[in-house]
């Protein structure tokens, strides 16, 4: 179910937002404060955010270029009463998909939702079926991979791992995910030992001392960085 957080200091507005968006079939969360909606975007997955700029404990254009450095590709709806030419430039600028004045029609509000997370998932897919950085290029869709000009001999787990942490790229991917994602070729989910050997043995192919794309996270999992050094 599509996840929404509703950022918002109005309480009857809030309310009233939740309420209609949840009848819509979507599942939100309200926060009516920056430091509320920090701590949830942090400890929580959101497929987009709908925010006001003016909240009791700061604004919404700051919130926004401060999260939007941790979770790029989380789709941002500003909701407002700021209605100024500069406030609207301002807000597409921090890389808001959106930005609706108050008073506004809730049906027209679902109609831009619908549109902002068309447009995601449209992204994501084009990004989750390929990876190239000129030196590290991966297809998934024809499963070939190459480095530097040669091409590498990558196995379909070793695929799978690739496109699971390319997709969440900058996001820390648990070693539980991958366990649940993963199965050898006979459909037999694979064990933790399996899943570190076949990461150390990933990791051989695709890095070397100058390019590094994978950074373990101890106790948790790992992260695509996909960063030369």
């Amino acid at each position: 179910m599509t996840k929404i957080l509703v950022v918002e200091d109005d309480l009857a507005l809030s309310t009233g937002l939740c309420f209609e968006l949840d009848a819509g079939g979507y599942l939100t969360v309200a926060s009516y404060n920056c430091q509320k909606a920090r701590r949830l975007l942090r400890n929580e997955a959101f497929d987009l955010m709908l925010l006001d700029v003016n909240l009791p404990d700061g604004n919404g254009f700051e919130l926004c270029r401060e999260m939007k450095k941790e979770l790029p590709n989380l789709p941002v709806i500003f909701l407002t009463a700021n209605d100024l030419e500069q406030d609207i430039l301002n807000g597409f600028d921090l890389g808001a998909d959106d930005y609706i004045t108050k008073p506004f029609n809730i049906q027209i509000l679902k109609r831009r939702i619908e549109v902002a997370l068309r447009r995601q998932a449209s992204a994501a897919k084009s990004q989750a079926d390929s990876y190239d950085d000129g030196y590290l290029c991966l297809d998934f869709g024809t499963l070939t991979a190459v480095r530097g000009g040669e091409k590498l001999a990558i196995t379909p787990n070793e695929y799978k791992l690739l496109r699971l942490l390319t997709a969440n790229a900058g996001n820390i991917v648990t070693r539980q995910i991958l366990l649940e994602k993963l199965w050898d070729c006979d459909s037999n989910y694979i064990d933790d030992h399996t899943l570190t050997v076949t990461m150390t043995r990933l990791r051989s192919k695709i890095e070397d001392a100058s390019n590094s794309y994978i950074r373990t996270v101890r106790g948790m999992g790992y992260i695509w960085t996909g960063e030369g050094l």
